[in-house]
C-alpha cells in the first residue's frame, strides 16, 4: 500500500466495519457488547497460547485489559468508541505497504543475487557478477493466457488468484508477474512469515499486508475483507489463495474459501455506485506448479496426521529453514526444473469468461451487461444473499481452471503410478498401513512401472479438458519419464520417494508418493484405468 493511500485505507476499512455493526446493534440489543466479548474472548485465548512478550503482543494486552475494564459499565456511544479502537488496531496490523524503489532493487537483483548464492560464489564474486550465467527467469516458465493478462490492465483491476502448495509461492509469482510487465500485486502474507526481519522488511515494502490466521474473532475477519474490497476499489491489482492455506495433501484445491472471494463483488458493486470510470475487476486463475515442493514431507504428514484443521498455520516448516530454501533451489536447478505459472483464460467477477476487451461473454460468446447483474431499478445495491450466490458460481469457475490448467510433471504422474501399483498389489490393506508398511512388496519390475505409466498417461490424455502436460510428458516417452521422475525424487528429501535398483524401482517414501500422485486426483481416472486393468 503507497504511502499516500495508507491513512486513506485505515480510515475507510475502520468506518465501513463500525458503521456495519452499530447498524446492526440498532435491531439487537446487547449486539455491540456482544462483538466487544467476542473479539476479548478470542484475543485473550490466544494471546495466552503464544505467551509472547514482545512489544506487539504487549500493546495488544494493553489494549485488551483497558476494553475489558471498561465494557460491563460502558454506554452505546463508549461501545462505539471501543470498537472503533479495536478495528483500527486491527488494520494497522493489517496494513502493508509499498516502496517502488525497493520493488525495482530487489526485482532487479534479488534473482541474479540467489542464483550466485545457489552456486557457492563468495561475496565478492556476486558483488561482480561476472559468474551470472543464468537467473531465476531461466527456470519460471510462463504459461496459457500472459497476454491476455495484459490486455486487461487498461481495463480494470486484476485479482489474481493462483493454487496454493507452497510459501515460495508468493515470491515466484511476484516475480512472474514482473517478467510479464504487469504491476505489482497486493496481497496477503500470514504473519508468521514476517518474524524474520530482514524478509519482513521487504515483504513489508513489496505491497504484501499481514494476515494472522491465528486471529479467530468475528471482527478481525471483517477487517481483512474490508481491507481487500477497499484496496481492489483504490485501483490496486491483489492477488489471494482461494484455498486458504497450502494444501496440505498435494491436491489442486476444490473447497475454495469463498470470504475474501466475495470482495470482489462487493468492490465491483461500490466502484458502480461511485460511478467510476473503469470498474471492472478481471479474476485470474492461476496454477503454480513444481516438480518438487519445498515442504512436502511436512504437509504431506500433517495431512495424514489430519490435524490440518487444528494446525491452521505450520511455523516449522522447510521454509523456516533459509538453508533448506537455497539447497532446494540449487538442486532444482542443477537439474534444469521449470517452476511452471500457468495463468487461465481472465474471468469476471460472476465466473463468466471475458475477452480481450475485458467484455463478459456468456456461454454461447454473446457480450452481456455484468451491470445488470447487481443493479435494481437501474441502481446498483448490495445484496448479501445474492451476492453469496454470485460468489459461489465464481468459486466454481476458479476450481474448474484450476482442474484445465493444472500441468501434471513427471513426478506428479510416476507418484501416481507406484500408488496405484501399491494399491492392486495389496487389495484391501488399510491406506494408512500400507503408507506405513509398503504391504507385500518393496519394489515394482521396472517393466510394470513403465506400463502402469503409460496407462496413466492415456487415462490423462484421454479427459476431455485439462490438466495440461510439462513438455516431457507431453512428449509421451515413458522410460524418459521415469527416469526424469526419479532423478528429481533422489535430490531433494530427507528420503528419496522412489529409487531404482537394477531392473527394480524401491517405494521408499510412501508418504511423499502419495503427495505427487495427488495433483492427479480430482480427475474422473478411474473408469478409464479400470477399462484397461
Amino acid at each position: 500500500m503507497k504511502k499516500h493511500d495508507q491513512e486513506r485505507i485505515l480510515v475507510e476499512v475502520t468506518s465501513r466495519v463500525v458503521d456495519r455493526y452499530v447498524a446492526a446493534a440498532k435491531e439487537r440489543q446487547g449486539y455491540l457488547e456482544g462483538v466487544l466479548s467476542d473479539t476479548l474472548y478470542h484475543e485473550t485465548l490466544r494471546l495466552e497460547r503464544e505467551r509472547s512478550s514482545d512489544p506487539a503482543a504487549q500493546a495488544w494486552r494493553k489494549l485488551h485489559s483497558g476494553v475489558r475494564r471498561e465494557l460491563p459499565n460502558a454506554s452505546p456511544s463508549r461501545q462505539r468508541a471501543m470498537l472503533t479502537r479495536l478495528t483500527r488496531a486491527f488494520a494497522e496490523e493489517v496494513l502493508g505497504n509499498f516502496n517502488e524503489r525497493v520493488y525495482k532493487v530487489t526485482t532487479r537483483a534479488l534473482p541474479r543475487g540467489l542464483t550466485a548464492l545457489l552456486k557457492g560464489a563468495s561475496l565478492r564474486r556476486v558483488a561482480s557478477l561476472d559468474i551470472l550465467s543464468h537467473s531465476l527467469a531461466d527456470h519460471l516458465q510462463l504459461e496459457g493466457e500472459v497476454e491476455h493478462v495484459k490486455a486487461l490492465l487498461d481495463k480494470g483491476t486484476l485479482l489474481v488468484t493462483p493454487t496454493h502448495g507452497s510459501n515460495l509461492d508468493s515470491p515466484l509469482l511476484g516475480y512472474g508477474i514482473y517478467l510479464m510487465g504487469v504491476p505489482p500485486l497486493l496481497y496477503g502474507a500470514g504473519i508468521n512469515l514476517f518474524t524474520n526481519p530482514v524478509l519482513s522488511w521487504f515483504m513489508g515494502n513489496l505491497g504484501a499486508y499481514r494476515v494472522d490466521r491465528k486471529k479467530k474473532a468475528a471482527l478481525y475477519k471483517e477487517v481483512l475483507k474490508e481491507y481487500s474490497t477497499v484496496a481492489l476499489e483504490l485501483g490496486y491489482h491483489s492477488l489471494f489463495f482461494p484455498g486458504g492455506t497450502r494444501s496440505r495433501s498435494g491436491q489442486v484445491e476444490r473447497r475454495l474459501k469463498k470470504g475474501l472471494m466475495g470482495t470482489a463483488i462487493q468492490a465491483y458493486t461500490n466502484n458502480l455506485i461511485a460511478e467510476k470510470p473503469k470498474p471492472n475487476l478481471y479474476i485470474v486463475p492461476c496454477t503454480i506448479n513444481y516438480k518438487l515442493v519445498l515442504e512436502a514431507e511436512t504437509l504431506i504428514a500433517d495431512h495424514l496426521k489430519e490435524v490440518g484443521k487444528s494446525r491452521f498455520i505450520i511455523t516449522d516448516d522447510e521454509f523456516s529453514k533459509p538453508r533448506k530454501i537455497l539447497n532446494f533451489m540449487s538442486q532444482l536447478f542443477s537439474l534444469d526444473a521449470r517452476i511452471v505459472l500457468r495463468f487461465s483464460r481472465p474471468l469476471d467477477v460472476f465466473g463468466n469468461p471475458v475477452d480481450l476487451q475485458g467484455r463478459s461473454l456468456d456461454p454461447r460468446g454473446r457480450v452481456v451487461d455484468t451491470s445488470s447483474y447487481v443493479t435494481r431499478d437501474g441502481v446498483p445495491v448490495h445484496d448479501p444473499q445474492r451476492d453469496r450466490q454470485y460468489t459461489s458460481e465464481l468459486s466454481e469457475a476458479i476450481g474448474a481452471s484450476y482442474l484445465r490448467d493444472n500441468v501434471i510433471m513427471s513426478t506428479n504422474l510416476v507418484g501416481f503410478a507406484l500408488t496405484n501399483l501399491l494399491q492392486r498389489h495389496n487389495p484391501g490393506m488399510d491406506r494408512y498401513r500400507l503408507l506405513r508398511t509398503g504391504g507385500s512388496q518393496q519394489s515394482f519390475p521396472m517393466a510394470e512401472l513403465h506400463s502402469e505409466v503409460q496407462r496413466c498417461l492415456d487415462a490423462v490424455r484421454g479427459l476431455e479438458e485439462g490438466p495440461a502436460l510439462e513438455d516431457i510428458v507431453a512428449r509421451g516417452d515413458v522410460p524418459e519419464i521415469v527416469n526424469d521422475a526419479l532423478k528429481h525424487f533422489a535430490i531433494y528429501h530427507t528420503t528419496a520417494a522412489a529409487r531404482r535398483r537394477g531392473d527394480r524401482v524401491f517405494h521408499q517414501d510412501r508418504n511423499l508418493l502419495l503427495f505427487y500422485g495427488n495433483r492427479l486426483r480430482g480427475y474422473d481416472l478411474g473408469r478409464s484405468l479400470a477399462a484397461t486393468a
